[in-house]
């Protein structure tokens, strides 16, 4: 796969998108730009882009509105890195709800956002198909829901995230600080919080069940342990 990408930037701030199009376009992606919600909406749908790059305080349509509306009616999984000087724990994971991949807090440096875009557009899942299956486990990324044995789980957002990461990693592990970067980003809790998420998940996906899937690697991480 080619290192550049077509990325659609959408910002309102015209010095911001400028500086933002200016580095990209100098590492050999390929820039759209919106300068509000409506109009990145349509562009998201239409246009075959590699990733969104989206702020959330947007005029005509809010940031996570226009999130949520992607993962809603777009045919495939678009990446999409939220763009933001909000940077609560609850906005991260107002983000995430709303089906964001990654969340980057203003003031940014251009070369981080880059390494972002980079590890982002190079998932996996790029490009596939919203729903797949892990095992007993069936993984629908547009309604963030899971169900093992067609039995719904109730995951809270946390958890969707953590057992979406490792589905998506499957059959390789995740490593402890993986999975803390995708629930948390820079900001992780200080306590052994994802521990405790770790043993909240097995809760929901092991404890009804007939055998545990979440497998703990010792000094790597956590896999799904499923047969093919």
């Amino acid at each position: 796969m080619s290192n550049s990408f077509d990325i659609l930037l959408v910002e309102d701030s015209p010095d911001l998108a400028s500086n933002i199009i200016d580095y990209l376009e100098a590492l050999g992606h390929r820039m759209h730009y919106a300068a509000d919600g409506e109009a990145g909406l349509r562009e998201a749908l239409v246009r075959p882009v590699d990733i969104v790059l989206l702020d959330l305080a947007l005029p005509n349509r809010g940031g996570l509105s226009v999130c949520s509306e992607i993962r809603r009616r777009a045919d495939r999984r678009i990446p999409i890195l939220m763009l933001t000087a909000r940077d609560t724990l609850d906005d991260k994971l107002a983000g995430f709800a709303h089906g964001a991949d990654d969340y980057l807090v203003k003031p940014f440096s251009l070369a981080e956002l880059a390494a972002r875009v980079a590890a982002l557009a190079l998932r996996p899942q790029l490009g596939q198909l919203h729903c797949f299956s892990v095992g007993p486990l069936t993984i629908d990324r547009q309604a963030r829901t899971a169900t093992r044995d067609g039995q719904l789980l109730r995951l809270t957002p946390l958890l969707w995230e953590l057992l979406l990461l490792l589905a998506e990693a499957w059959p390789n592990p995740v490593s402890r600080d993986e999975a803390t970067l995708r629930l948390w980003g820079d900001d992780p809790p200080s306590s052994d919080s994802l521990r405790a998420h770790l043993h909240l998940l097995r809760q929901v996906v092991d404890k009804p069940f007939d055998r545990p899937i979440i497998e703990t690697v010792h000094s790597v991480g956590f896999r799904l342990k499923v047969v093919p």
